[in-house]
């Protein structure tokens, strides 16, 4: 929005919905706290197996050549294009269209950051240290928008959602055990021993559906 539509309704969007998301992130990050401990692991399990397996499957058909890999420089110009087509409406000094995109898009992106930053602080009883590196995250992403300020297509987008699969899949399978009443041996040292484990099954996956490919060509 930045580059076909102005900055300064781009950060206007984007300082809105920061916004928003911290009035979020301050009412629900008490109301986290007098849940049972188990009861939360046990939904934030299940629904982070929700989000890890949605984008440990498009990783994995990617990777096995069953579904193309994304083309950032193809959705950059298409977005981009869409843009620029837009009709202009601009009051109070703004582009009320970029303004809408900008706030749309941080919100929502921004919604699955602080739901996973309120969960593992909560489940781990350290939200400070989960928004530590949450603000660090983000602060890492201004730069790179700053020195790119263009679509990232060097970027391994495959390989990066094949390992933000695999995490959210480990701790959501971790985590959902644990609230339905498993004892992982050795408690959290059980960890590495379940990301190892979502990380042979995943890769099998992949040999085995690209032989399939291979085998139906």
């Amino acid at each position: 929005m930045g580059v076909t539509r102005g900055w300064r309704s781009a950060l206007a969007g984007t300082f809105a919905a920061s916004l928003a998301l911290a009035v979020i992130v301050a009412a629900l990050g008490p109301a986290l706290t007098v849940i049972p401990i188990e009861v939360l692991r046990l939904v934030v399990g299940a629904l982070l197996l929700v989000f890890g397996l949605q984008w440990l499957r498009k990783a994995i058909l990617r990777a096995s050549g069953w579904r193309a890999l994304r083309d950032e420089d193809s959705v950059f110009e298409r977005e981009a294009a869409a843009a620029r087509a837009a009709q202009r409406d601009e009051r109070a000094g703004l582009d009320w269209y970029g303004f809408t995109v900008s706030f749309k898009g941080v919100l929502l992106e921004g919604l699955e950051v602080a739901f996973i930053v309120l969960t593992f602080g909560s489940t781990q009883g350290s939200i400070p240290l989960a928004i530590v590196g949450a603000v660090a995250a983000i602060v890492l992403v201004v730069i790179a928008g700053i020195v790119v300020r263009g679509p990232l297509s060097r970027v391994p987008e495959n390989t990066l959602a094949f390992a933000v699969g695999v995490m959210l899949t480990t701790f959501g399978t971790f985590w959902g055990a644990e609230g339905a009443g498993v004892d992982w041996p050795g408690d959290d040292a059980a960890l590495p021993f379940v990301l190892a484990f979502v990380i042979l099954v995943s890769l099998g996956y992949v040999t085995a559906l690209r032989r399939r490919r291979l085998a139906l060509a």
